[in-house]
C-alpha cells in the first residue's frame, strides 16, 4: 500500500523533486522558512523520518548529510494510483474514477493505453 505523505512530508518531498540532484537538511529548511516557521531540527527529523521510511537516501559528507529522492513525482503518483485501485478491486470504483477525470485527461489516458498495450500483451 502506498504511503500518503503528511503535510510537512509532502513540503518536504516537493523541495527534494524540484532540487536538480542532492539537498542538505538546510537546504530543504531554509526552502521551507519562506512559506512557514519551522524549527531546523523539525525539518531534520521529517527528513530522517522519510529516510527511514524509504522515501529518501542520503550519503555523509562531512558532517552533513545529503538526501535525494528515491522515486520521482511521477513514479510515487503511479504507486498511490495502483495502490488505490488495488484496495477496491471493484469495476464501480474504477468507473467512478474514470467518470470523473477531465476530456483532456480521458483523451490523455486513450493515447496512453493506445501506447501500451501492445507491450502489456506482448508479456
Amino acid at each position: 500500500m502506498a504511503h500518503r505523505f503528511g503535510d510537512l512530508e509532502a513540503a518536504v518531498m516537493d523541495r527534494v523533486w524540484m532540487a536538480d540532484g542532492e539537498l542538505t537538511v538546510r537546504d530543504v529548511f531554509e526552502s521551507l522558512l519562506l512559506e512557514r516557521h519551522l524549527a531546523y531540527t523539525t525539518v531534520m527529523s521529517t527528513m530522517d523520518n522519510l529516510h527511514r521510511k524509504g522515501w529518501l537516501d542520503r550519503e555523509r559528507h562531512g558532517k552533513a548529510y545529503f538526501y535525494w529522492p528515491t522515486l520521482t513525482r511521477e513514479e510515487y503518483g503511479a504507486q498511490l494510483m495502483r495502490s488505490a485501485l488495488e484496495g477496491s478491486r471493484s469495476d464501480l470504483v474504477l468507473a467512478r474514477f474514470v467518470e470523473q477525470i477531465s476530456d483532456d485527461d480521458s483523451d490523455a489516458l486513450r493515447a496512453l493505453l493506445r501506447r501500451t498495450a501492445p507491450r502489456r500483451t506482448a508479456s
